[in-house]
């Protein structure tokens, strides 16, 4: 019986850049400038999503040259399976958020579902305006409404990807580049 880390050799091994580092670099360039415009003067709260968002957002608050804080929340669907399953909190937001804006960042915006639960658990909160920055945005095959993102770093066809936060079985979130999987599930 094969074992993830099996998999994961197998996965980078049959897979293929989609996005090069000097892309995503553009990409994280980008989405910093446009939210320091916004933010600068806005005390902001910097959310990164619990595992591959951290991969990001730290990437943007190295460009920020701005006041913020800094949390993490974990809300997973998919843990180490390859499809998403039920929401599952592992930790809410710790900050008093009441007036706050709030800056949460994820790794990628597949359906939305993620999104939209920390969007209802951050009203509940009381944030006066939440921002949302995603590195990958995939293109649905048919049309499902989402949350709007305000940041966006790039949008790729529905392939599994892996690599800039985005990880096989818990493998490969350390990938400066983007990849997918060949023939993507």
């Amino acid at each position: 019986m094969r074992n993830d880390l099996e998999d994961a050799l197998e996965a980078r091994q049959n897979s293929k850049k989609v996005i090069s580092e000097a892309e995503i670099v553009g990409a994280l360039d980008c989405m910093a400038s446009e939210a320091a415009l916004i933010l600068s003067n806005r005390n902001p709260l910097i959310l990164a999503v619990m595992h591959g968002g951290v991969f990001t957002a730290v990437e943007l608050c190295h460009r920020f040259d701005f006041a913020f804080e800094f949390e993490f929340i974990h809300l997973t669907r998919y843990g180490r399976s390859l499809k998403g399953g039920n929401l599952d909190w592992k930790v809410r937001p710790s900050y008093d958020l009441q007036g706050r804006t709030v800056l949460v960042v994820d790794d990628v915006l597949d359906e939305g579902i993620t999104l939209k639960e920390i969007h209802a658990e951050l009203e509940q909160c009381g944030v006066s305006k939440v921002y949302f920055a995603v590195l990958v945005k995939k293109k649905l095959k048919s049309f499902m409404e989402r949350i709007d993102v305000d940041f966006l770093g790039v949008e790729i066809e529905s392939n599994y990807l892996f690599g800039c936060g985005l990880d096989y079985k818990g493998y490969w979130r350390g990938l400066k580049a983007l990849y997918a999987l060949d023939g993507s599930q």
